[in-house]
């Protein structure tokens, strides 16, 4: 279950749509922890298909105990690779175990994190609700569940802004779509997944979009330079928090709160 194509650090040659991702997630991340727990509390952290390793080694320099469970064995050795350029002291806070997602209860005791991610995942799962419940499981009482997903109320977007008419028409009642490396994966809609959540004991608390300007920029756009990056990614940020924006946004960030 890997972690998704742009999963990996926002660095200099990730493309625009891979920083705008990681940065916006990032930072609405921080918000949702700095919501919800005390400043400086050290926090433990699971990180479902950690793909390259980008939010756990974030987590770890914040000073967070990080997991990362990953089943793609060259992601897996990319996160490896990523961590072993990091000081010690975030090394020894950062743990990368070989697993699927599906099976956390193989791995963990139920309560055993504070924060669970799970981001860029969800597409490749075609029943998600067991894997959705299963990570609510890993959470303590009050824990916070994050998901990144495809927005499935958006597919008509990126086609239609591309004037892939057809494309366009044919994604109006589509439940999937074509991903970056060709695959044919799954969009989830937010009423629906606000439904699973509460079913699951970790009820939606917080939401965001993700790439609402920039989802069509193809994989190979450039970053802008520094000022202008900046001012891109205020605008996406604000978008990502303000309806009707969201809505349409490519991805969609969701944030459930385990109950107890």
């Amino acid at each position: 279950m890997p972690g998704g194509p742009d999963s990996g650090p926002a660095a200099a040659a990730d493309g625009l749509r891979t920083v705008v991702r990681q940065e916006l997630v990032a930072r609405q991340l921080e918000e949702q922890i700095a919501g919800r727990y005390p400043v400086g509390r050290r926090l433990r952290v699971l990180d479902v298909g950690t793909g390259r390793g980008v939010q756990a080694l974030r987590l770890a320099r914040a000073g967070h105990t990080v997991t990362g469970l990953e089943s793609d064995a060259a992601l897996l050795a990319a996160a490896r690779e990523a961590l072993a350029g990091e000081p010690e002291g975030i090394r020894e806070r950062v743990r990368l175990v070989e697993g699927d997602g599906r099976d956390t209860g193989v791995h963990f005791l139920p309560g055993s994190f504070d924060v669970v991610l799970c981001h860029g995942v969800l597409m490749y799962v075609a029943e998600p609700d067991a894997l959705l419940a299963g990570l609510a499981r890993m959470l303590a009482p009050g824990g916070l569940l994050s998901l990144l997903v495809r927005n499935g109320d958006a597919l008509a977007m990126r086609p239609g802004l591309a004037g892939d008419w057809a494309g366009a028409q044919s994604a109006f009642t589509s439940d999937t779509y074509t991903n970056e490396v060709g695959a044919t994966v799954r969009a989830d809609r937010l009423e629906a997944l606000t439904a699973t959540l509460e079913g699951g004991n970790a009820p939606l608390h917080a939401w965001y979009g993700v790439r609402v300007f920039t989802d069509g920029a193809g994989g190979d756009t450039a970053v802008p330079p520094a000022g202008e990056l900046e001012r891109l990614l205020a605008a996406e940020e604000r978008a990502g928090r303000t309806d009707p924006y969201r809505r349409v946004a490519g991805l969609l960030h969701l944030c459930g709160v385990r109950r107890g």
